[in-house]
């Protein structure tokens, strides 16, 4: 799919009380192929272990729902299946493809999860870049498009044209943020942080009382350093995602391309924009979003940020130089405190 990067990092803010703290809980592990961290606390007793058990679990649902990577996984097998028929998939990819349609409108095909042929055509998926010929991008392109896809009923999709493949990359891990919390929420936890790659929501505030905190990286390949400090919203909970073109690529020829497709060339996308972070309630459209507006590139993403409201940060790079511009959300937000 258009590809996704790892731009936030945690800060760990030590604070001072005069009275004792409820103890600030964690875990973290390896799952969908990176790794993920969970923080929480509770005023009334939980069961950590339990919570660890039933976050495990549903990892595991989530990888054999939505994992691209494995082939026995509902998504890949609704990919290998050549037929024109309704198929099964289940409400949580249904749910996945109507979120990702109504992007595909607003950003006018540039975001379409049907572009996994072209993806693995340019050698993303793996380690090798292959540069496709026009005519074979022109190939790939005539089985690129949402519209090649139609969800039946809640649980149902079909195929119009049986080579059409779906990559749900750009959305999973933000749905799988918010699938998380939610594992939480069962347990009687409302305040807590769960991050996945880098992805991550928070809900609530820390036990002294301040709201989370999160920095967002500089977007500098070969530089791991904080750009911003983001202090969340106690009293809702929040979404932050982040893609960008400066981790994952290729350089060949004194040429540099992004893992960043835009689906309606077939091509890499070839701007100045670097990264762009997306702040929303729901972690699946925040994540959806942010791969978009980074496709559109800052004057077309600024437009269509501005139109719909949305609460984005654009990075562009010029020669050594960071430029930031905020969408007008944002800049007139009270949820989010940005130093």
């Amino acid at each position: 799919m258009l590809g996704r990067a790892v731009f936030l990092l945690f800060l760990s803010l030590a604070a001072c009380s005069s009275s004792p703290e409820p103890p600030l809980q964690k875990i973290q592990g390896f799952a969908q192929g990176t790794t993920y961290h969970i923080s929480f606390w509770s005023e009334e007793p939980v069961d950590a272990q339990a919570i660890e058990s039933d976050v495990q679990a549903e990892f595991d649902s989530l990888d054999k729902t939505l994992s691209n990577y494995r082939p026995d996984s509902v998504i890949e097998r609704f990919n290998a299946n050549a037929s024109v028929k309704s198929q099964e998939v289940g409400p949580e990819i249904v749910h996945l493809v109507n979120i990702a349609r109504q992007v595909y409108q607003l950003s006018h095909g540039c975001f379409d999860l049907t572009i996994k042929p072209l993806f693995d055509m340019w050698g993303f998926t793996g380690d090798t870049l292959t540069i496709p010929a026009p005519e074979a991008i022109q190939a790939g392109l005539a089985r690129v498009g949402m519209d090649k896809l139609e969800v039946v009923d809640d649980t149902h999709l079909l195929k119009k044209q049986e080579d059409v493949r779906v990559d749900l990359s750009a959305e999973a891990q933000g749905y799988s943020v918010g699938k998380i919390s939610e594992v939480l929420e069962a347990h009687d936890v409302h305040n807590y942080m769960v991050e996945i790659g880098g992805e991550l929501k928070t809900n609530g505030h820390r036990p002294n009382g301040q709201g989370w905190r999160i920095a967002v990286e500089k977007p500098l390949a070969g530089e791991r350093s904080v750009h911003k400090i983001v202090t969340m919203p106690k009293d809702a909970p929040m979404s932050v995602m982040t893609s960008g073109t400066y981790r994952h690529y290729f350089d060949s020829n004194g040429v540099r391309y992004s893992h960043i497709l835009d689906a309606r060339t077939g091509r890499p996308v070839s701007h100045n924009l670097v990264a762009v972070t997306v702040f929303h309630e729901d972690p699946a459209i925040a994540d959806a979003w942010s791969t978009t507006l980074l496709c559109l590139g800052q004057a077309e993403g600024l437009q269509v940020a501005n139109a719909e409201k949305l609460n984005a940060i654009f990075i562009r790079q010029q020669d050594s130089e960071l430029l930031e511009t905020q969408s007008d959300a944002l800049r007139v937000s009270n949820n989010l405190m940005i130093q």
